[in-house]
């Protein structure tokens, strides 16, 4: 069994009344739905991680996905999986947050894309 697809299960086996932080093997994951759409994010299991930062960091994403295709679903991810990874590209170097102005992140991928 793949790690991806251990999370997928575990995720989608959630009810929404329940939390959006969970431990699985060595990680701490934090997730968030968006109608049909699951950002999961994995990060070390560690004392210090805060996970309300994670989920700002998701709802900033989807945020900045909703403003560049005007309304985000799966078929624009699956569809235009580089310009998602160009956002994601904008907001994360070297495994950091670095920006998180909706502005500052699209200028550049609008800029790339046309």
């Amino acid at each position: 069994m793949t790690l991806e697809g251990e999370l997928i299960r575990k995720c989608l086996s959630r009810t929404e009344n329940q939390c959006s932080f969970l431990d699985h093997r060595q990680y701490k994951v934090i997730y968030r739905r968006y109608a049909s759409l699951y950002f999961i994010v994995g990060v070390d299991n560690d004392d210090d991680v805060n996970e309300l930062s994670f989920l700002e960091f998701i709802h900033n994403l989807v945020e900045t996905l909703d403003k560049y295709f005007e309304n985000v679903c799966e078929l624009d991810i699956m569809f235009n999986i580089e310009k998602a990874h160009f956002i994601i590209d904008e907001i994360i170097m070297s495994g950091h947050i670095t920006e998180t102005n909706k502005a500052n992140i699209l200028n550049p991928v609008i800029a790339v894309v046309k």
